[in-house]
């Protein structure tokens, strides 16, 4: 008689992975709350209902769960500013490109931006976390190659300071972020984009005739 072989459960099979998703989520919460350093991996493990010895069988340490939230977070940043660059060569048209991406993406990865502000002198400063300075370098050189390409084109001014601007544009995407915990009107994302995008290419003077 032939036996015919049972499919693996698909859903026995996601649980490791689901479980690991589920732990790097509460860990990054904790971290945006409370701190990189001063989460204990106790403090991770007691949100997960688990014991802190359970946790070493997903992760080796609180750092790499860190590393899993930091870099999982750039990689998505630097593919939208990528794919923002190689689909068209209108350095305006690359920058909306590059806004809206980011706005989309940091809604996706709060946690991660936050524990970037609040702990990056001691991220930039471990070499296990060298990464993030050559994304951050990365991430500013591609916005500085699109305003000055735009001030070639004449579609920007010619005394545009790029650095300078990339820095203020970058500080103010990010701040959004934060509003999810304030009180006050709720903007949706592409309310926000469009507000951004609106202030950056027209400003707020009112047209003189």
């Amino acid at each position: 008689m032939t036996t015919t072989k049972k499919p693996a459960r698909s859903g026995a099979a996601a649980l490791p992975s689901e479980r690991r998703t589920h732990l790097v989520e509460l860990a990054g919460e904790l971290f945006a709350e409370k701190g990189f350093r001063a989460t204990t991996v106790r403090e991770i493990a007691d949100a997960a209902g688990i014991l802190s010895g359970s946790l070493y069988h997903h992760f080796d340490s609180k750092e790499s769960i860190g590393d899993e939230i930091l870099s999982g977070f750039l990689d998505d940043v630097l593919a939208g500013y990528r794919q923002a660059v190689h689909d068209t060569e209108d350095p305006r048209a690359a920058i909306e490109q590059i806004v809206r991406s980011s706005t989309a993406t940091l809604s996706r990865h709060r946690a991660a931006l936050t524990m970037l502000q609040n702990d990056w002198t001691y991220f930039s400063a471990q070499p296990r976390f060298a990464y993030l300075r050559k994304a951050m370098k990365e991430i500013e050189q591609i916005w500085v190659d699109q305003l000055e390409r735009g001030k070639q084109t004449g579609q920007f001014r010619a005394d545009v300071d790029a650095r300078l601007i990339y820095r203020l544009l970058r500080d103010v995407l990010w701040i959004p972020t934060s509003w999810r915990q304030s009180r006050g009107p709720a903007w949706s994302t592409e309310q926000i984009v469009e507000g951004f995008l609106r202030l950056l290419f027209d400003g707020i003077s009112a047209p003189t005739g």
